[in-house]
C-alpha cells in the first residue's frame, strides 16, 4: 500500500486507477474434500467398529446346542467303542455349530449389523485357534492312553477359546468360557469313567444356562 501511495503521488492522482487488494490473492484452484471425507468417513467406521463388542451371539442358539449335546451324552453312552463314542461326539460338534451359526446369523440380520464386524472378526480368531489345538491334540491322543482325557482336553480348550473371544464380545460370554474351563479342570482330575458326564453338564448344562441368560440379557 505505501508503494501504491508513493507511486500514485509520483504520477499524480488518477481516479481510474485501481486500488490494490488489502487481502492475499488465493489463485490455487479449490482443493476438493469429497476423497478426503470418504477417507474421514472410513476411519471413524472401522474405530467404532474395534471400539464396539461383538453382540451377535444367539443365545437361543447355545440353548439348542445344550439340547443336542444333551442328547449326545446319553447316545454316546451307549456306545461299544471308543471310535464309536468318539463319532457321536464330531457329529455333535458339526450339528452344534451349523445350529449356532444360523442363530448367530438371524439375529445379526434382526439387528441390522454385519456378522463378521471388526470384533466378530477378532472373536472368531480368538475362538478358532484353541479349536484348531483341540482338533490336534484329538489325533494325538485318540490311539493312545490318553484317550481318556479327551473330555477335559476339549471342555478345557473350548472353555480358553470362549473366554479369549469373550474379550471382543459381551462380559457374560467370558464367564461362560470361565465356567467351562472350570468344569474341564475337574474332569481331568476325575476318573476317565466321568468323561461323558462331565462332557453333558459342559456343553449340555452350561450352554443351556449362559443360552438362556444371553437370550435374557442381550436380545435372543
Amino acid at each position: 500500500m505505501k508503494k501504491y501511495l508513493t507511486e500514485r503521488g509520483r504520477r499524480g492522482f488518477n481516479p481510474h486507477m485501481p486500488a490494490p487488494s488489502t487481502l492475499p490473492q488465493d489463485r490455487s484452484e479449490p482443493v476438493p474434500i469429497h476423497g478426503q471425507a470418504l477417507d474421514d468417513l472410513r476411519y471413524i467406521r472401522q474405530t467404532m467398529e474395534r471400539a464396539g463388542s461383538f453382540t451377535a451371539i444367539s443365545g437361543w442358539g447355545l440353548m439348542a446346542a445344550g439340547a443336542t449335546a444333551l442328547g449326545a451324552a446319553w447316545l454316546a453312552s451307549r456306545q461299544p467303542t471308543v471310535e464309536a463314542w468318539l463319532g457321536v461326539w464330531l457329529a455333535e460338534a458339526l450339528l452344534a455349530l451349523g445350529v449356532t451359526l444360523w442363530a448367530s446369523s438371524r439375529k445379526a440380520r434382526a439387528s441390522l449389523i454385519p456378522l463378521l464386524n471388526g470384533p466378530g472378526r477378532m472373536f472368531v480368531y480368538a475362538f478358532t485357534v484353541p479349536m484348531i489345538v483341540g482338533a490336534l491334540l484329538t489325533l494325538a491322543f485318540f490311539a493312545g492312553p490318553l484317550a481318556g482325557r479327551l473330555a477335559a482336553v476339549w471342555l478345557l480348550l473350548y472353555g480358553a477359546g470362549i473366554a479369549s473371544g469373550g474379550a471382543f464380545s459381551v462380559r457374560i460370554v467370558p464367564a461362560m468360557g470361565l465356567g467351562f474351563m472350570l468344569v474341564g479342570a475337574a474332569a481331568l482330575f476325575s476318573p476317565v469313567a466321568w468323561g461323558t458326564a462331565y462332557l453333558a453338564l459342559g456343553f449340555g448344562g452350561l450352554h443351556l444356562v449362559f443360552g438362556w441368560l444371553i437370550a435374557r440379557q442381550h436380545g435372543g
